[in-house]
């Protein structure tokens, strides 16, 4: 039976191996360290659902990862699809109950840093942060979004989630705005050394959360999100809660991890919760 006639196969695209377990646990996992489980799945609907499913049961620092993805939650209740291998779609379970829970709305901007950092060192690609969870890389001098981050109350902890396009070519975007690490540029589309690479850092990012006490300025997370924040010092439009707009400037990002709009007025307004939509002018093209 050739390829073409096995579609289910693991191996049918050569371009897009699967994840090698056992290599992967070897590297990540470490006494002392922050990962404590690892699994790979063939596949699932959501890992978020699946680990926020087994909260109660779980340690800090279990990953689950999945080769696909049939039912991927982003914001909003969007779906977020893609074909098998062609990306990173993986979720973990942190229990920082050191911190106060006021702080835990960092989490998403933390994971977000974290896998900027992450792979500007392991694939070489300049990855921009929309606020608040949303991941940019520039194809063909275009912004576009290559993947998303959700976080999610379960059990004494919580599950962040994310998915990044990693292989996905032309053809095979779900939308104009979307783009992925090898339409960027990428030196490396090897996920196991992406997958490596954003779970090392994210465990350094958070490190220096905890011990901070979960205060973004003292643990220098609020700086290194303001520098790679896309959105900072763009006119954006805020679709918030209760069907109510805000266009400003987006001039910084608080404390609290608000992003703070600058309005025609002269007021500044925290902005929580809410659909960012980037204007290229006052007039509003989409970017």
């Amino acid at each position: 039976m050739t390829p073409s006639d096995a579609p289910h196969s693991r191996w049918s695209d050569l371009d897009r191996p699967p994840l090698n377990v056992p290599a992967l646990r070897r590297g990540l996992l470490r006494p002392g360290g922050l990962w404590t489980a690892l699994d790979v799945v063939e596949s699932t609907g959501s890992t978020n659902s699946d680990l926020a499913r087994r909260a109660e049961g779980l340690t800090e620092g279990t990953v689950l990862v999945a080769e696909e993805q049939t039912r991927g939650r982003g914001r909003l209740d969007r779906t977020w699809t893609a074909p098998a291998r062609s990306g990173l779609f993986l979720s973990v379970y942190l229990t920082p109950g050191d911190v106060p829970v006021e702080r835990w709305g960092w989490l998403p901007l933390l994971t977000g840093v974290a896998t900027a950092t992450g792979l500007a060192r392991a694939a070489g690609v300049d990855t921009g942060l929309k606020w608040p969870n949303d991941l940019l890389v520039t194809v063909g001098g275009e912004e576009r979004k290559a993947g998303g981050i959700l976080a999610e109350r379960a059990g004494d902890g919580v599950v962040v989630g994310m998915g990044l396009n990693v292989t996905l070519r032309a053809n095979e975007l779900p939308a104009p705005t979307a783009g992925s690490l090898a339409l960027a540029g990428a030196v490396s589309t090897d996920r196991e050394t992406l997958l490596r690479g954003v779970l090392r850092s994210l465990e350094h990012w958070y490190g220096r959360w905890r011990e901070a006490g979960g205060d973004a300025t003292a643990s220098g997370l609020q700086e290194a999100y303001a520098a790679g924040c896309a959105t900072l010092g763009r006119t954006v439009r805020a679709q918030l809660p209760g069907d109510r707009t805000l266009v400003g400037e987006a001039v910084a990002i608080d404390g609290e991890g608000r992003l703070l709009l600058s309005t025609r007025d002269g007021l500044q307004e925290p902005v929580s919760a809410g659909d960012i939509v980037h204007l290229r002018g006052i007039g509003g093209g989409l970017v």
